[in-house]
């Protein structure tokens, strides 16, 4: 399926333990830097669950990335600056879940 709308981006991750605590600021601080950096983002959200329904099943944390279209998403991928936020996450998740949609 294609689509030339909103795509949003949802990254769900269940942390290896022993994650250190300076892995997880760097990581929010390159995830910062996106929507300076990368163009076409128009929204970030990211941090841990803060659901009282405890339906998260171990994945307690994670990102959402608003993107203008699909063609925003693509550049996005293939950032340097996404990169670095990506290996943090590959390096330090025990089980990850990534799914973009299509918004309205």
């Amino acid at each position: 399926m294609t689509t030339d709308g909103r795509i949003v981006h949802v990254v769900l991750v269940d942390w290896r333990d022993g994650m250190p605590a300076a892995e997880l600021e760097r990581l929010h601080t390159q995830i910062g830097l996106f929507r300076a950096e990368i163009p076409g983002i128009a929204e970030v959200t990211v941090g841990p669950s803060v659901s009282p329904e405890g339906l998260e099943a171990g994945y307690g944390w994670g990102l959402v990335v608003a993107f203008v279209d699909a063609a925003a998403r693509d550049v996005y991928l293939d950032h340097p600056v996404h990169a670095v936020a990506a290996e943090v996450i590959g390096s330090w998740s025990a089980r990850l879940v990534v799914v973009d949609l299509a918004a309205g």
